[in-house]
C-alpha cells in the first residue's frame, strides 16, 4: 500500500458482515467530497479497469445514486445506493443494490446495509470505516464470490491516486 495506509477486511460469517476499514492520506472534508458528489465518484468508485458513471445523484437523506460501472468490453453494470442517514463529514447509512439502468432492483443479487464513518488520523489522514450487513450468509458469501474483497482494494487504491492529484 502506498504511504503504510491502514486497509482492513474482515468478513464475519457469524454477523453476515463486511468490515472494511481503510486509512486514506488527505482531510476528512476531502475524503467525505469524494464519497459524496458524483463528479469525484466518477473518477475513482469501481475497480480497474472499470469506469464509473452516474445517473443519478440526490446526496440527501431519502434521495439515492444510481451508477453504473462500465467495462471496456462494454457491458455496465448498475447499481442503487438509497442514502437513509447523514451525518455531513461524520457518517452516512445507505441501502445498497444490484439494479438496472432505470432503478430497478435486481432480486436476485443481494442488498446491503452500508455504515461508513469518517474519522480524522491526524493532521493529514482520514479512517473511513465501511461496515457492510447482508441479511443472510449466503448473501455474503455471494458477494465474496464476485470478488468484493478484491474489487475494494482496487477502488480504494484509485481513491488513493484521485486524492493525490487533489492535494497537490
Amino acid at each position: 500500500m502506498k504511504n503504510n495506509l491502514l486497509f482492513d477486511f474482515i468478513a464475519d460469517k457469524e454477523k453476515n458482515t463486511l468490515t472494511i476499514r481503510r486509512e486514506f492520506a488527505a482531510g476528512r472534508q476531502l475524503v467525505w467530497d469524494c464519497h459524496t458528489k458524483a463528479e469525484l465518484l466518477n473518477q475513482w468508485f469501481a475497480p480497474k479497469p472499470l469506469k464509473t458513471k452516474t445517473k443519478h445523484m440526490d446526496f440527501r437523506e431519502g434521495g439515492y445514486w444510481l451508477y453504473a460501472m462500465i467495462d471496456p468490453q462494454g457491458p455496465e453494470y448498475w447499481g442503487r445506493t438509497e442514502y437513509t442517514k447523514i451525518t455531513p463529514i461524520e457518517s452516512y447509512e445507505t441501502v445498497d443494490a444490484f439494479s438496472d439502468e432505470t432503478g430497478a432492483i435486481n432480486p436476485d443479487l443481494p442488498r446491503a446495509q452500508w455504515v461508513v464513518t469518517f474519522t480524522p488520523a491526524g493532521s493529514d489522514k482520514t479512517l473511513v470505516q465501511t461496515v457492510v450487513k447482508y441479511k443472510s450468509l449466503e448473501a455474503l458469501e455471494t458477494v465474496l464470490n464476485m470478488g468484493m474483497q478484491e474489487g475494494m482494494m482496487s477502488t480504494l487504491e484509485r481513491l488513493d491516486d484521485l486524492l493525490l492529484t487533489l492535494t497537490k
